[in-house]
């Protein structure tokens, strides 16, 4: 995949109870007792319920192994009412989970002392106006203690092994040596009269935000205080955070950056075994992003405890990006790599890197599959690694000096999300299609699957959902094509239901058997509806070539499969009416939305959220544009077949679906003038089209009342065209 993918790997996350097998079996993966919940006394599945779930988070291991601390999110349609905290819980599953923290701000970023007796995170807390680190002492109890005060905030936490020092990132302003800098900086915009945003170079936008002159930056902050500290919080923290990168020349270049995320940039920085310098990702090339791919390389910068400033070091070479580095308890130092070439598509894989060579031994080139995160175990033999396949996500192990990768455990359905590891367990967030995250442990030696917590579990009670069904079937093109469908509460064999046929985004992600918040399978099923969830040529989770082979050929490939797949599900279950057929999709499935409105009449009704209907003006105003060109063979201007024939809105005489148009006023990744576009040609057209306009979203509904709305006008045009 291209760079950005590489770096912005989103999972969700969800879980089952423990099993004698060691098989992860769906239909045995709750706590409840369904003996005494019968079919008829559960529910169809609601807005109200889907969104109200508990919200598991990452898990961060002790490292003794024995404890877990986990973020849990209680969500509310009012932001103000919701509250996330942190748990702590046995990672034997001996003792029931009790709640560590109590506020109404949420914490992330957990990160246990080496010691095992503290904890540091993120949160922004009364009195912060931008979030800070704290540290909570576990051994000892009480409140968590705010441990730095910068006026630019600080996140991401990392302990030196010593357990004396923490490194911490924070976005400042450029040229500032320290906060007094960078408060005085601020004022200054501030006080300004007036407004502008002044750019020289590419890109100037991310996802729902403009881009500015801030920089992400590496701190160090020691928990001891400094004899010189002058200011009361300085000396009640420690010792005053030092701005390790202020002043390089690094950062003084102009395509410098972090890797770009929803909230910030992020340097993914980690500290050498000895505590003595510290290895991060970083780009020089940033400013290229309109014409080339941006590379992004791991750097070393020396910590002296001295005020002498150090230069970081480039110690990865070539044209390939690297990042995510970690070290072993052995110093051994790994990583993710990421190919650039003529490809929008290529396998993230698991590296070896030599920090004094730069030479790099690739563990996992045979393997044909993307590696999406990885941890190694404290004795530093084993790298456990996650890896899209084939609707699930699964755990896998291969020996820290390379190997054939292996399961962890025998899986037949689910998504193993964040993760931590041990040298003979791993705890992970864990998920289905019916069931909303949760925290599991697998034992490596036993292969084990077991559930720690259920936050969900009396919630989940009262619904009604199957897990998923899965078929594969031969395209028209030869390919083996991969589907799920979602089924409806109630479901009886010998009924008809409507076929509602979901496209997935990307084009280079992957329809999961995962409990998905944005587009739920199941929120689609409730009315009565059959949902069908191909994976079509681009989608991640299967072969390399799979991926890459829809560059070139967008839509129609694409398009095709999904048709294909919607006949096979007809023909195949007798339950699907294959004369009620609708479809949609947002983002990328968006798109394809809008390629079925130009290419099929098959489909009583069309929802596109977040699609294109003109490659061209989407080429000119997105906030990323140069895997669009690589993707459709060249430059806009020159004109390619794939600009002349894989374009919706040439073929704009063909709309005739019923389609429903939604978009968030501030997407910048499919930008509004595209579904503005649409909609000129639909009423210019007289197609039977309805439009809606979200001031306050982005590429996603996220605000609770707003993705609520959406879903009940989703389900009223279903019914419209389709019936019950």
């Amino acid at each position: 995949m291209r760079l950005l993918a590489f770096f912005l790997l989103a999972l969700i996350g969800i879980a089952p109870q423990s099993f004698s097998q060691t098989k992860v079996d769906v239909k045995n993966a709750t706590k409840t007792d369904t003996k005494t919940d019968s079919k008829a006394s559960k529910q169809a599945i609601s807005h109200e319920a889907l969104w109200l779930m508990k919200r598991v988070g990452a898990p961060a291991l002790s490292p003794d192994g024995k404890r877990v601390v986990v973020p849990v999110t209680e969500p509310s349609y009012d932001d103000k009412e919701q509250s996330s905290d942190l748990w702590l819980l046995a990672s034997d599953g001996s003792q029931k989970p009790r709640k560590l923290t109590a506020t109404k701000g949420g914490e992330s970023g957990v990160e246990w002392s080496p010691d095992g007796t503290k904890i540091a995170f993120s949160a922004k807390r009364e009195g912060d106006e931008v979030s800070q680190i704290y540290i909570l002492n576990i051994a000892e109890g009480g409140e968590a203690q705010r441990f730095t005060n910068l006026s630019t905030g600080a996140f991401g936490a990392v302990w030196r092994q010593d357990g004396k020092a923490l490194l911490f990132q924070s976005i400042v302003f450029p040229n500032a040596a320290d906060d007094e800098a960078n408060k005085k900086i601020a004022a200054e915009r501030k006080a300004r009269k007036y407004k502008v945003r002044v750019y020289e170079s590419f890109p100037i936008r991310y996802w729902d935000r403009w881009l500015d002159d801030t920089q992400v930056h590496i701190f160090v902050q020691s928990l001891e205080a400094d004899a010189k500290a002058d200011a009361k919080a300085d000396a009640k923290a420690g010792g005053k955070p030092r701005d390790i990168l202020a002043g390089t020349e690094l950062v003084q270049q102009s395509g410098f950056s972090g890797i770009v995320g929803n909230s910030g940039a992020d340097l993914q920085p980690t500290w050498s075994p000895d505590g003595k310098s510290i290895v991060f990702t970083a780009t020089t090339e940033r400013n290229k992003a309109a014409y080339a791919d941006v590379a992004y390389h791991c750097w070393q910068i020396a910590v002296s405890e001295n005020a002498a400033k150090q230069e970081p070091k480039r110690i990865t070479t070539g044209k390939d990006s690297y990042g995510s580095a970690k070290y072993s308890a052995n110093g051994k130092l790994y990583c993710l790599m990421n190919p650039n070439n003529d490809k929008v598509y290529n396998h993230t894989r698991l590296a070896e890197l030599n920090p004094t060579s730069g030479a790099i031994t690739v563990l996992t080139r045979n393997f044909d599959r993307s590696v999406d995160s990885y941890d190694i175990t404290p004795d530093g033999m084993t790298i456990i690694f996650t890896s899209e396949d084939a609707g699930l996500v699964r755990l896998l192990s291969i020996p820290a000096n390379g190997g054939e990768p292996k399961p962890v455990v025998e899986q037949a359905s689910g998504c193993y999300n964040s993760f931590a590891v041990h040298n003979s367990f791993v705890v992970a967030q864990f998920e289905t299609a019916i069931l909303p995250n949760e925290i599991a442990r697998v034992d490596v030696n036993t292969r084990k699957h077991q559930l720690l917590t259920d936050f969900n579990a009396e919630a989940l009670a009262k619904i009604d959902m199957q897990p998923l069904r899965t078929f594969t079937f031969t395209s028209k093109g030869g390919k083996q094509i991969h589907s799920m469908m979602a089924l409806p509460p109630n479901f009886d064999e010998t009924k008809k239901y409507p076929l509602m046929v979901m496209m997935h985004g990307g084009p280079h992600a992957m329809f999961r058997d995962a409990f998905v918040l944005r587009w739920n399978y199941h929120l689609f099923a409730q009315a009565g509806y059959v949902v069908l969830l191909t994976n079509y040529t681009g989608s991640t989770g299967f072969s390399e070539k799979f991926a890459q082979e829809i560059q070139g050929d967008p839509f129609v490939t694409p398009a095709n499969e999904i048709n294909e797949a919607a006949d096979e599900a007809i023909k195949r279950f007798a339950f699907v009416d294959g004369s009620r057929q609708a479809c949609g999709g947002g983002s990328y499935g968006g798109h394809l939305a809008n390629w079925m409105q130009a290419t099929t009449t098959r489909y009583k009704c069309i929802i596109a959220h977040a699609g294109l209907i003109n490659l061209e003006s989407q080429w000119g105003t997105s906030d990323a544009i140069y895997h669009r060109e690589v993707n459709n063979g060249g430059p806009v201007w020159e004109q390619g077949k794939v600009w002349r024939e894989q374009n919706p809105i040439r073929l704009a005489k063909n709309f005739k679906t019923p389609i429903l148009l939604t978009v968030g006023e501030n997407d910048f990744r499919v930008p509004l003038n595209q579904t503005l576009e649409n909609w000129s040609v639909l009423q210019r057209l007289q197609v039977p089209s309805k439009l809606m306009v979200f001031p306050e979203e982005n590429h996603h509904i996220l605000k609770g009342d707003n993705n609520r709305f959406f879903m009940q006008e989703v389900h009223a045009w279903l019914k419209k065209y389709l019936g019950n």
